[in-house]
C-alpha cells in the first residue's frame, strides 16, 4: 500500500443540463460556462469516466504528429499525374545564399 499525493488546483463549478434525445442517442449539451471552466471548445475529444456513479470528462492532449500517419498514406495512394511542378526552374538559385 502506498499513499499518493497530488496538488493541483481544485475547481467547483455546478450547473445542471438536462439529458437530450439526438437521433438514436443522448447527448448531454455542456453549457459555455462550463466548458470555459475545463478550458475547451466545441470539437474538444474528451475522455470519458464514469466513477462512483459521477461522469468525468477530461480533455484529451492531442498526441505530437496526430494524423501524420493517414495523412502520409493518402498522399502514398494519391496518383502522381500532378506535373504542374516541373515547370519550376532553378534560374534563380543564384541569387540565394545558402
Amino acid at each position: 500500500m502506498h499513499l499518493v499525493i497530488t496538488f493541483k488546483p481544485i475547481y467547483v463549478f455546478t450547473m445542471q443540463s438536462a439529458l437530450r434525445k439526438i437521433g438514436n442517442s443522448t447527448g448531454l449539451v455542456l453549457p459555455r460556462p462550463i466548458l470555459g471552466a475545463m478550458g475547451v471548445t466545441g470539437g474538444t475529444m474528451l475522455e470519458l469516466t464514469v466513477e462512483d456513479g459521477r461522469l468525468i470528462a477530461t480533455p484529451v492532449k492531442p498526441t505530437v504528429r496526430a494524423g501524420w500517419e493517414a495523412a502520409a498514406k493518402a498522399i502514398a495512394a494519391a496518383p502522381l499525374d500532378d506535373t504542374h511542378w516541373l515547370d519550376v526552374s532553378n534560374d534563380r538559385d543564384a541569387d540565394w545564399t545558402w
